[in-house]
């Protein structure tokens, strides 16, 4: 199902708690980007931090896009479609200026090619929303986004973060920092 059919920007929503952390979205993120089984790859990387938790990280398309303004020379830009980040990788330097403005330091520096990685939406189609809901975790999961009344900006944070909040949400204990 190609959502942009329908019109306005759509955005992937993350269940933390209902991840499984089997890591098909990584599987067929990098099958669809890099045409191989290569998680260190994919735009969406699910890490565990602490055991039982698993936490599916990706870019969130902040309104504000920070990464696009901090790069120096103009290899970020949005979809107008989507509203994803799209990096022209004949542009790109690697010079880790997005990386540093991402709330959530999403954006990484391909392992091979030497460019900034960041989800591409899948043209609207994300394969990694399709592969969650197929498993039946929908732990992803494609919404629509008509403005900024969703504050997307509250799942822009480290894995860290999002590790320390969930366990203490889950478990009732804080996370020691370092985690």
């Amino acid at each position: 199902m190609n959502w942009l059919s329908d019109r306005g920007l759509i955005w992937i929503y993350r269940n933390y708690e209902d991840c499984s952390g089997c890591r098909r979205c990584e599987i067929a993120c990098s099958l669809k980007h890099e045409g191989k089984i290569w998680p260190e790859a994919s735009r969406v990387r699910v890490f565990m931090l602490v055991p039982g938790i698993e936490v599916p990280h990706l870019c969130v398309q902040c309104y504000d896009y920070p990464c696009v303004e901090a790069c120096p020379v103009g290899a970020l830009s949005t979809s107008k479609e989507t509203g994803a980040v799209l990096t022209d990788k004949d542009k790109c330097i690697a010079c880790g200026k997005c990386i540093e403005a991402c709330p959530g330091k999403v954006p990484f520096i391909h392992p091979t090619e030497n460019y900034a990685v960041i989800c591409d939406l899948c043209g609207g189609d994300p394969e990694c929303v399709k592969v969650c809901g197929k498993g039946g975790w929908n732990a992803l999961q494609l919404i629509r986004r008509w403005g900024n009344e969703l504050d997307i900006k509250l799942y822009a944070k480290t894995p860290e973060k999002i590790t320390k909040d969930l366990t203490a949400k889950l478990y009732g204990e804080e996370v020691a920092e370092g985690v």
